[in-house]
Formats: C-alpha cells, sequence, structure tokens
C-alpha cells in the first residue's frame, strides 16, 4: 500500500495518462480520448449511498454532456464485474473503471490516507477531474459534496 503522499495535481497540468479495465469487459485509455474532452471522477465504492447518489447525477446530465461532447469516467477501486452490477442496477449509461491496484488513483492525488471513527486506512478522496481537449486539467474539485457536484461540473464544461 503506498504510504508516500503523491503531489497534488493542478489546473493546467498534464493530466496522467492510463489505462484502465472497465464494466462490460472493456477498457478505458486516456491517450485515447485526446481529442476530446473527459469528466473523470473518482469515487470510493460502488453501492455506497454517496457514491450511488454522484454517479445518478452524472448520468441524469449524460446527454447534456454529450451535447458538449464530453465523455464522462468514473473510477473506483471496485473490480470491473462489480461495475457491471452497479451499472446495471441503476442503468448508468457511461463506463466505470476499475482501478482496482490504485496506481490511476495515486497518479492523480486522490489516494490519500482517511480517518474514520479514530481507524485510519488509505481510501479514495472523492475527486474530480474536468480533461480538456489537449490532456490538461481544465478544473478540479477535490474533497467532493456530492450535493450539486455533477451539476457545477456542467457549468464548468460548458466553458471549455
Amino acid at each position: 500500500m503506498n504510504t508516500t503522499v503523491t503531489p497534488q495535481l493542478t489546473e493546467g497540468a498534464k493530466a496522467p495518462l492510463f489505462t484502465l479495465p472497465t464494466d462490460s469487459d472493456g477498457t478505458f485509455s486516456l491517450a485515447q480520448h485526446l481529442g476530446k474532452a473527459v469528466v473523470i471522477y473518482f469515487y470510493p465504492k460502488d453501492n455506497t449511498p454517496g457514491c450511488t447518489k454522484e454517479s445518478i447525477a452524472f448520468n441524469e446530465l449524460k446527454a447534456e454532456f454529450d451535447a458538449l461532447g464530453i465523455t464522462i469516467l468514473g473510477i473506483s477501486p471496485d473490480e470491473a464485474r462489480k461495475h457491471d452490477k452497479f451499472k446495471a442496477k441503476y442503468e448508468l449509461e457511461f463506463t466505470l473503471g476499475a482501478d482496482t491496484e490504485h496506481k490511476t488513483a495515486e497518479a492523480y492525488g486522490v489516494w490519500v490516507e482517511k480517518n474514520m471513527y479514530g481507524k485510519k486506512f488509505w481510501g479514495i478522496e472523492r475527486s474530480t477531474f474536468l480533461i480538456d481537449k489537449d490532456g490538461n486539467i481544465a478544473k478540479l474539485w477535490r474533497k467532493v459534496k456530492v450535493a450539486g457536484h455533477a451539476e457545477a461540473v456542467l457549468e464548468a464544461a460548458r466553458v471549455l
């Protein structure tokens, strides 16, 4: 498990490239999406209250992101098979990446030490990155609060 602190990415920086397995036995490679804008949201776990609400909120706005030519990708440490069940249960219409070894989360600086009820552990800090068509981080949100977040990302995406 990573016990080092990853430097924080900043707006304007190049987004780290990655390739991950996804739901539906697919793969997602950020390099293959250069030339298009991408929303990458990192979330801790499928089928938990906050993560479910966040995923549903992005799903409800998917047509608007599509109209802007923006791809949505959700990433968690869950396995791709678990993503398949999560997508089916909530009829999610975008791709979910399986970062089981949390290498992508580490590259983005969102694999952090957490503290809950006095117990320390490593996990995902709920964060979102809006990547422009040139592969740069146009906007980022850390320690995301779910309510209204997908709408805020859509507003930022409209001015890309």
